[in-house]
C-alpha cells in the first residue's frame, strides 16, 4: 500500500502537490515513519507515535490476525501517551499475537511525571478547481492553489518556542492588534468613516516637514498616538537578530530618519514624499525591519498561545484572538524586478536563514547583472532601470524556522512582492480562472516604494490592487475562526491596516490614495519635502516665462489648458518657426499627458493655421526608427517643431540636440525632467553656440491644478504667489 511522503521541492515549480504536503504534515516530528493510508482513509489526520504504526503494521501483515504477545518487541508492550522514543524495527516481530492482547498494548499507559503533550491536528481539505489562481510571470506560469497550506516540518508548533512579549505590554505591536477594543476603537472606527480628522504639525526640519491626522473622538482631548510616534527606541519591542538594525535607525544622523522610523515602528501610516538615491537603501532596511518584526512577532503570539491552548484543560474555554483570515501579512508593491531583488537582499540580510529554498530560481528569474546602461544616463535612471527592468512580477516569500522559501505560494506566503501589472493580473483571472482576492483579505502592512516609478507605469493598477484589499473572504481556505480577530470578522481589517507610500515627490493621484485608502485608526502620517526649486540649478540664465490660466470646473481644465494654447501660444510658436533661415527653429513642444498630445498632434496635422508647419513628434509609443527619424529632421532643421512625451523621456531619457526654445504644455511630474530638459537640451545648445543665450526662451502654462508640480519647479516659497497674484504671466531670469 502506498504511503505518502513529503516531497522535494521542485527548481521549476512553486507549489507541492497534496501528496508532499500531507507527507510531510504526516511525518513530522511527531513520527518517525510516515502512516499508510488506503482507500477509505478519513480526511483528518492524527498524528500517533512510531510504535503504535508499527504494532498496527503487524496485525496488518499477519495471515491469520493472531500474535503471540510474548512474540512482540518489548516497547511496543509499552506504549506511552508521548508516542516518544526511538524507533524499532519491523522484522524483530513474532508471527502470531492475539488481537485482543494487542488492542491492550495500544490503550495509554499511566501517565508520566509533568505536563501532558498534546498532539497537533491537521485536517485535509479537498481544493476546488475553482479556488485556484493562474499567476502568469515572467519567468513562467505558476499555479497558485488558494487554500492554506499544510504545516510542514518546520512550521510545526513547538512548546519551546521563545515566548516574545506580554500582551499586555505597552508597546506598539501590542497597542496596536490586541489594545484596540471597546468603545474608544468603535470611536475611532466611527470618526474615520465620518471622516473626521484632528490635524497637527507634529515635526519639521530645514528641508522637510510631518503633518500628522488622527481621528475626531469625543474620549481624545488631543490626537491619540502622539507620544508613540515621536518615542525612543525605548519605546519598541524587537526580535533580538532585528533589534541592531532597528538601533541603527532610530539612532540615524538624520533627524528625519529618526522621525519616519518612530513613524513606521508606531503602525501609523504614511506618506513619504522626500525619498532619494541618497536614502533609498536605508527606507529598504527600514521597511524591511518592520516587516520581519512584525511578522515573526505575530508568528511567536501565535505559537506561544497554541501552546497554552494544549496545556489548557477541556472544561475551562479560552478564547484567543490573534490571527486573520489568511496567512499573508505584508504587501509590497515594486516597479521593477531588479527593485524586488533590492528588496529581497534587505530582508535576506536581515533574517540571516540557515536555508535558502529556491534562491538559484531567483536569481535566474530576477537578477540581472550582464546588461549595463549608458554613463550618460542619470542616475536615477541607472537605478530605476539599471538589471532587470521588467515590470511584470510577483513573489511569495514564507519564512520557516530556519529557512526562506521563495516562490510560496500565495496562501502559504508571509511577504508577497509584486508590481502593480502583475498582481492585477493575478486578481483579474481570466477565462478559465474566476478572480481571487482572498489571499489579500489579512494584509496588516503595505508598502509601495518608488512610487513616482509606478505612476510613470500606469496608477490604475494601483489603484485596483488597494480596492481589493482587505475584504472578507469568499471561501475559508481552512481558517480557524475561533481564533480571527473581532475586528477582521466586523470587516473593519482595513481600520487597522499600516500603509507606507514612499516616493520622490508627492502628486494628485498619491494624495487621493493618502485620502481614500489610508484609514488607520491610529492616523496618518504626511511627511512633505521643501524645494528651493528646478529652476536655481540651471547652472546658466534664461528668460521663463509662466503664463496662467483659469478654468470654472476640474473636468474642463484640459479644454481649457488646449484652448489656451492654440489661441495664445501656438500663433506665435508658428511664427517662429517660419522666420528666415531658421534661426527661431528647433522649438520644443514637451506635454506630459499621452492624451493632450494626441489633440496637439492633431490639431498640427489638422488645422489649416498650421498647415505650413513641419513638425515630428516622440512619444512612448514610438518605434526606436519612429525616434531616430525625428531626432535626425529636428536637429537637420527639416522639422521646425518637435512634440515630446514625459513618459517617452522617462523610459528612454534622450538627449535631444538642436533645441532653441522650450515650450511647456504642461509642467513635469518629476522636477529633474525639467532640468534636463531646459538644464540639459537647451543649456547644451547654449553652450555648443547654436542659439544665443538672449534669443533662447522657456515657456510654460500652469493652473491651479498644478500646485504640486509648480512648488517643484519654481520653489516652496514662490509658488503660491503664481497661483495668488494678480496677472497671468511671470517671468524668472
Amino acid at each position: 500500500m502506498p504511503s505518502f511522503r513529503r516531497g522535494k521541492s521542485s527548481p521549476t515549480r512553486s507549489f507541492r502537490s497534496n501528496r508532499g504536503r500531507l507527507g510531510a504534515a504526516r511525518r513530522g516530528k511527531y513520527g518517525g515513519h510516515p502512516a499508510h493510508v488506503g482507500k477509505g482513509a478519513a480526511p483528518s489526520i492524527v498524528f500517533r507515535g512510531s510504535r503504535v504504526e508499527e504494532a498496527a503494521d503487524l496485525v496488518a501483515g499477519s495471515s491469520d490476525g493472531d500474535v503471540d504477545e510474548s512474540e512482540l518487541p518489548e516497547e511496543h508492550t509499552r506504549v506511552t501517551s508521548s508516542g516518544g522514543g526511538s524507533e524499532s524495527s519491523e522484522s524483530d516481530a513474532g508471527p502470531n499475537v492475539s488481537y485482543n492482547v494487542l488492542l491492550q498494548t495500544l490503550k495509554p499507559s499511566a501517565p508520566a511525571a509533568g505536563p501532558k503533550r498534546k498532539r497537533r491536528k491537521l485536517e485535509t481539505s479537498e481544493v476546488s478547481p475553482s479556488l485556484t489562481v493562474g499567476l502568469t510571470g515572467g519567468d513562467g506560469d505558476l499555479e497558485e492553489v488558494a487554500g492554506q497550506e499544510l504545516s510542514s516540518e518546520e512550521d510545526i508548533v513547538d512548546e519551546s518556542a521563545e515566548e516574545d512579549d506580554d500582551p499586555t505590554g505597552g508597546d506598539c505591536f501590542t497597542q496596536h492588534f490586541t489594545d484596540q477594543t471597546g468603545s474608544e476603537s468603535a470611536q475611532r472606527i466611527q470618526a474615520v468613516v465620518d471622516n473626521q480628522w484632528l490635524a497637527e504639525k507634529i515635526a519639521s526640519g530645514k528641508s522637510w516637514s510631518a503633518m500628522r491626522r488622527q481621528p475626531r473622538t469625543s474620549l481624545v482631548s488631543k490626537p491619540s498616538g502622539h507620544d508613540r510616534g515621536t518615542q525612543t527606541a525605548s519605546g519598541f519591542k524587537f526580535k533580538p537578530k532585528f533589534e541592531h538594525a532597528a538601533q541603527e535607525l532610530l539612532s540615524s544622523p538624520s533627524e528625519l530618519m529618526q522621525q519616519l522610523t518612530s513613524l513606521t515602528l508606531s503602525y501609523q501610516d504614511i506618506l513619504f514624499s522626500a525619498r532619494s538615491l541618497g536614502n533609498a537603501e536605508e527606507l529598504r532596511r527600514l521597511v524591511s525591519v518592520h516587516a520581519l518584526n512584525h511578522i515573526f512577532r505575530t508568528r511567536d503570539r501565535v505559537i506561544k498561545n497554541t501552546a497554552k491552548l494544549s496545556r489548557n484543560d477541556d472544561d475551562v474555554e479560552i478564547e484567543v484572538r490573534d490571527q486573520g483570515f489568511t496567512r499573508p501579512k505584508v504587501l509590497m508593491l515594486l516597479p521593477t524586478r531588479q527593485s524586488c531583488v533590492k528588496m529581497v537582499d534587505a530582508i535576506v540580510t536581515l533574517c540571516e536563514p540557515e536555508q535558502q529554498e529556491n534562491k538559484k530560481r531567483f536569481q535566474d528569474s530576477y537578477a540581472r547583472v550582464d546588461e549595463k546602461l549608458s554613463m550618460e544616463k542619470p542616475e536615477d535612471f541607472k537605478d530605476l532601470f539599471g538589471g532587470n527592468d521588467d515590470d511584470m512580477f510577483r513573489l511569495g516569500l514564507k519564512f520557516t524556522r530556519k529557512a526562506i522559501r521563495f516562490f510560496s505560494q500565495f496562501y502559504s506566503s508571509d511577504i508577497i512582492l509584486a508590481s502593480p501589472l502583475g498582481l492585477r493580473t493575478a486578481l483579474a483571472g481570466d477565462k478559465t480562472k474566476k478572480q481571487d482576492h482572498d489571499f489579500l483579505s489579512s494584509i496588516e502592512i503595505v508598502v509601495v516604494d518608488q512610487s513616482e516609478a509606478l505612476l510613470m507605469q500606469n496608477w490604475e493598477h494601483v489603484e485596483y490592487i488597494f480596492d481589493r484589499l482587505n475584504l472578507q473572504p469568499r471561501e475559508a481556505h481552512g481558517c480557524d475562526f475561533s481564533r480571527v480577530r473581532s475586528w477582521c470578522l466586523d470587516g473593519h481589517a482595513r481600520h487597522f491596516r499600516q500603509t507606507l507610500l514612499l516616493s520622490a515627490f508627492n502628486f494628485p493621484s498619491l494624495n487621493r490614495l493618502y485620502t481614500q485608502h489610508m484609514h488607520n485608526i491610529d492616523g496618518k502620517v504626511k511627511v512633505s519635502a521643501n524645494h528651493d526649486g528646478a529652476i536655481m540649478d540651471l547652472g546658466f540664465s534664461v528668460k521663463q516665462t509662466f503664463s496662467r490660466f483659469d478654468f470654472a470646473d476640474p473636468a474642463s481644465e484640459p479644454d481649457e489648458r488646449f484652448q489656451y494654447f492654440t489661441s495664445a501660444i501656438l500663433p506665435s510658436l508658428i511664427k517662429a518657426s517660419s522666420q528666415a533661415c531658421g534661426v527661431q527653429q528647433g522649438i520644443l513642444v514637451f506635454i506630459p499627458l499621452y492624451a493632450d498630445f494626441v489633440r496637439v498632434r492633431n490639431h498640427l496635422a489638422s488645422s489649416s493655421s498650421t498647415q505650413h508647419v513641419s513638425f515630428g513628434s516622440i512619444s512612448e509609443y514610438a518605434s526606436v526608427k519612429e525616434v531616430a527619424r525625428a531626432r535626425s529632421h529636428f536637429l537637420t532643421g527639416r522639422h521646425s517643431m518637435l512634440l515630446y512625451t514625459e513618459r517617452a523621456h522617462h523610459f528612454r531619457r534622450y538627449h535631444l540636440k538642436g533645441v532653441k526654445r522650450v515650450m511647456l504644455y504642461g509642467l513635469p511630474e518629476n522636477p529633474l525632467f525639467y532640468q534636463e530638459i531646459v538644464g540639459g537640451f537647451l543649456g547644451s545648445s547654449i553652450s555648443q553656440a547654436v542659439v544665443d543665450g538672449h534669443r533662447a526662451s522657456v515657456s510654460c502654462l500652469i493652473s491651479k491644478l498644478d500646485l504640486l508640480k509648480l512648488e517643484r519647479i519654481v520653489g516652496t516659497k514662490r509658488y503660491l504667489s503664481l497661483l495668488s497674484d494678480k496677472g497671468d504671466t511671470f517671468d524668472f531670469i
